[in-house]
């Protein structure tokens, strides 16, 4: 007997299903979520679920939030991918955290502002966001997440209308890692922080316009690039910082002072905070620099110099201050101009917005050299680049700003 000839439409399909696969995920449009600043805090908010606000946390290992009845459960066992992404950095505030697994996984979100913690189960959850060509919100998508949902006790100091915190590190249950998995585009995101309004978080990478159009184009080819690290024993983003520079000129550090503890990004600081020697020949360096004795007024907690602000000169970047310069491996450098360096306290006062650390001793190579506060990353468009561990940085043009975003939904 004659044996009938196989159909051709398995292979077919396997080869279509390869086709799919392979698909490089950068075909995928990117994934678009507001960021707003919160005014009662200086902290930042994404709105990643519907009406639900979480804290920005860039060194946020988790997904995690209030449980609500939408979520469903996520029975992972110990040796799951999840459940060694959800164990893999322990707060050092958290003593809980050490626990052995017991059949099933738990995780344990904290609080980045008041170190609180708690065990909590995983859980399956969805995202609501647009996905977008860098101009406008394209359309609605709905991003499955694996996150953890804890009590509400745990919510202490975070901005009211917040329901969990929205990690941003390199971890693999942090909204990045998240997004590229279930929505296939790169590990790769843009934060656009602002002063006011609402920025934007872009996740699969660029392009990213902001009004009013201009000769400037897309912002991301304005992006300078450094290297972006990480350490195995905590979550945060580092970059490598060789001087500071003001005006151009060196700040006299000590040897090594940059070494050791490193320059970290954190979204959670609100200004930026130097270890005592670093802060100190740093704050010395700019008050030589500006010499304006003349217009010192007394200080305002928590700074330091402070100047009445009607006797220091304006310019399309702010108040007219010497320039701040972080001088990175290659020779590029990190500026901040007067719109990020000086804050304004009262209607007659403006402060120089950087801090000394509090509860650590100069030199100490176990505490971080400077922590980069989101005062200072405001109107920076900054690229995390976590396949090719690249930061991209470019001050966005004085005639726009991070919320001048077309929110408006294409019609195209």
């Amino acid at each position: 007997m004659k044996m009938p000839r196989p159909s051709p439409a398995p292979l077919l399909l396997s080869a279509i299903s390869l086709l799919v696969l392979a698909w490089p995920a950068s075909c995928a449009h990117p994934v678009l979520i507001p960021v707003a600043k919160d005014p009662a805090t200086s902290l930042y908010t994404i709105l990643v679920r519907d009406g639900a606000n979480h804290l920005v946390d860039l060194a946020g290992p988790l997904l995690w939030s209030t449980c609500a009845a939408d979520h469903s459960p996520a029975a992972f066992s110990c040796n799951a991918t999840e459940c060694r992404h959800a164990t893999a950095y322990r707060a050092p505030s958290c003593r809980i955290a050490g626990q052995p697994c017991k059949k099933k996984c738990k995780a344990y979100p904290y609080n980045p502002i008041t170190g609180q913690c708690a065990a909590a189960d995983l859980i399956h959850t969805r995202l609501i966001a647009s996905t977008t060509d860098g101009k406008n919100p394209l359309q609605q998508v709905s991003v499955r997440a694996v996150a953890a949902c804890a009590t509400g006790n745990i919510l202490a100091s975070l901005p009211a209308d917040v329901t969990g915190v929205a990690g941003l590190s390199a971890s693999g249950l942090a909204l990045p890692a998240l997004i590229a998995a279930n929505h296939r585009v790169a590990r790769k995101f843009l934060l656009c922080l602002p002063r006011r309004g609402e920025g934007v978080a872009i996740f699969g990478g660029g392009p990213l316009f902001l009004l009013p159009q201009s000769d400037v184009g897309d912002l991301t080819t304005t992006l300078a690039f450094t290297a972006l690290r990480s350490r195995k024993d905590n979550p945060l983003y580092y970059i490598p910082v060789n001087s500071i520079a003001v005006n151009k000129a060196p700040v006299p550090l000590p040897a090594h002072a940059l070494a050791g503890g490193g320059v970290v990004l954190c979204s959670r600081v609100a200004f930026t905070a130097l270890r005592p020697d670093v802060y100190r020949p740093f704050v010395d360096a700019f008050d030589r620099a500006l010499a304006r004795n003349d217009a010192k007024v007394p200080a305002v907690a928590p700074f330091e110099l402070c100047y009445r602000s009607s006797m220091l000169g304006n310019t399309r970047n702010g108040y007219a201050v010497p320039d701040i310069a972080l001088v990175l491996e290659g020779g590029k450098s990190w500026t901040f101009v007067g719109s990020n360096s000086m804050v304004d306290v009262n209607g007659q006062t403006a402060c120089f917005a950087f801090v000394e650390m509090k509860g650590v001793k100069s030199g100490d190579p176990s505490a971080a050299a400077a922590v980069i506060g989101g005062f200072q990353m405001e109107n920076h468009l900054l690229q995390f680049d976590l396949e090719s561990k690249q930061l991209g940085f470019a001050k966005v043009p004085f005639f726009s700003a991070c919320s001048n975003f077309n929110f408006t939904k294409s019609q195209h």
